[in-house]
């Protein structure tokens, strides 16, 4: 269950003031402080020309406004402390500049998740774990206001014709909101941000979700121009494994990526990216995940990766594994390798290609050459639990077989899940095409066990 935290302090802070008090601090969000700092914000707006001082240089037009907003503090007679001032004073400045009071949310490099499920009802995600906090908005109408500031910046819209939109932010945070009338207690906005760096193999391995046995394997897979096809539940890394996998690209390598909102980071130079396009107020004009990547099949890529198939785009993408363009990446919602490939071809019928069940299967026997599953525990850890090769058919059947597992083996006192990577023994099938490509791995990353605490 998510816990409220309680004024939580970091070294070197106290609970008088900075980021702690002004993020948690409950006794400052009363109503009356709200009115207060909305009052003095329609002020500010009505003695600024917003428009004017916007061909001045960011620093001075904020010391311009910050100075506008001392004074319009000076003027109230609310009774204010030195302390409450530069609050008020730093919240009106996120209004103008910035998310309001998402702000100090955006700052904390800790927080993969912001979850606005209210106006008064705010969580965030550390470590995998949800914590409630005290932020508000005023009302729906503020909250509104930020969303649409939010989407307007990237060319989306979100009104009651079109109530939900995916959009992202500057720092290439993902973005979903949904407002009435889907939205049935007001507007729903969800965050999900990405470090600052984006994450490497050799820091999931630091950080548990896979051993170094694993990641070698997965180089290799990569440098061999294997492709592969990452499963896993919301939340559970698989745009992170995607992002950390994707940097062992070649460089001379040109990719091509396809998203429905830009999110990857690849480190590459030669990278060519596409977006999907919702449809105008008229209701045409969308651009689909599939158009995307049937034009991307005219622009000369090396390698594909789309962002998450989701539909009919699945069979394009396993048309182009299966014309070229080897060492292609994906990601699918799926709780284990067998039912990734359930929804595999689920989606390629909804393409209307008039295919058999068989031919389906032949499809994405020949494409996909394995299957990394992603998971997200109890304690909030994200791990590998299996690397699964894709080795045929048999008769009317896809055959897999696990190369990695993770096996939970209980809980420890402190809360954290117990359990080891193991190799399966078995040498997988493309052992030779690794092989062929220069790439030596020792017989003894297929046997080895690492136990996790």
């Amino acid at each position: 269950m998510p816990t409220v935290l309680e004024n939580p302090t970091r070294a070197g802070e106290s609970r008088e003031g900075g980021w702690v008090s002004r993020l948690f601090n409950t006794d400052g969000y009363t109503p009356e402080y709200q009115e207060l700092k909305f009052t003095l914000h329609r002020k500010l707006l009505d003695r600024i020309n917003l428009e004017a001082l916007s061909s001045m240089a960011s620093e001075r037009v904020r010391t311009e406004i910050r100075a506008a907003v001392a004074k319009l503090v000076e003027e109230e007679k609310t009774p204010l402390s030195l302390l409450e001032k530069d609050r008020v004073i730093e919240e009106i400045l996120d209004e103008v500049f910035g998310l309001g009071p998402l702000e100090p949310l955006l700052q904390d490099p800790d927080i993969s998740d912001i979850l606005v499920t209210t106006p008064h009802l705010v969580y965030v995600e550390r470590g995998g774990k949800l914590y409630r906090t005290s932020v508000e908005f005023k009302d729906d109408a503020h909250l509104l206001r930020i969303i649409e500031k939010i989407v307007s910046r990237v060319g989306r819209r979100v009104d009651e014709s079109s109530p939900l939109v995916d959009a992202r932010l500057p720092d290439g945070s993902r973005v979903n909101a949904a407002i009435a009338p889907v939205a049935v207690d007001g507007p729903l906005l969800c965050i999900r941000r990405f470090g600052r760096t984006a994450l490497k193999g050799e820091d999931l391995v630091a950080k548990g979700s896979m051993t170094a046995s694993m990641l070698e394997l997965l180089k290799g897979c990569i440098r061999a121009r294997l492709n592969i096809l990452i499963c896993g539940g919301t939340g559970s890394g698989k745009t992170t494994l995607l992002n950390a996998l994707s940097s062992y690209i070649p460089e001379d390598e040109r990719i091509v990526t396809i998203e429905d909102a830009a999110e990857l980071r690849l480190q590459q130079t030669h990278v060519a990216r596409m977006e999907t396009r919702p449809p105008n107020v008229e209701g045409v004009g969308a651009i689909h995940i599939r158009q995307l990547v049937i034009n991307a099949l005219r622009m000369r890529p090396d390698r594909i990766i789309v962002g998450e198939v989701r539909a009919e785009e699945a069979l394009d993408m396993l048309q182009a594994m299966n014309t070229g363009h080897d060492g292609s990446l994906t990601t699918i919602h799926a709780n284990n390798p067998r039912d990734g490939l359930g929804r595999l071809e689920v989606m390629v019928g909804m393409a209307n290609a008039n295919m058999g069940v068989r031919s389906i299967r032949q499809q994405i026997s020949s494409a996909v050459d394995l299957f990394v599953q992603t998971s997200r525990f109890s304690d909030g850890c994200r791990r590998i639990t299996h690397i699964t090769e894709v080795t045929g058919m048999e008769e009317n059947t896809i055959s897999l077989q696990d190369i990695f597992l993770f096996e939970k083996t209980g809980i420890t006192e402190s809360g954290r899940v117990a359990g080891r990577f193991r190799a399966t023994g078995v040498r997988p099938k493309f052992y030779e095409r690794l092989r062929a490509c220069g790439i030596v791995l020792p017989m003894q990353t297929f046997q080895t066990v690492q136990e996790v605490n």
